[in-house]
């Protein structure tokens, strides 16, 4: 392949990457707005400590329960997981 060619598919890879990555973040936004939301329905207007910890612990639950299901999907289907169990090597 000749240099530019070369040149022009790593520009869209990096144009695909980057669009993905802000798209991710926007999406990762809405669900923590929906998050405090929801939190402040089931907690009230708290902005206490104890509130803003209860938000950190249920969003990472959500987070590493969403992880572990996208992972156990992907070995199913036969692609690779971002993540890997050590026991299964």
């Amino acid at each position: 392949m000749t240099k530019s060619v070369e040149t022009t598919k790593m520009i869209l890879q990096s144009m695909i990457a980057l669009a993905s990555a802000a798209l991710g973040l926007v999406a990762a936004l809405a669900w923590n707005d929906a998050i405090k939301e929801t939190m402040k329905q089931l907690l009230g207007e708290d902005d206490s400590l104890s509130a803003k910890y209860t938000y950190a612990i249920i969003a990472t639950l959500i987070g590493v329960i969403v992880i572990l299901v996208l992972a156990r999907v992907a070995g199913k289907i036969g692609g690779e997981a971002a993540i890997n169990r050590e026991a299964e090597g």
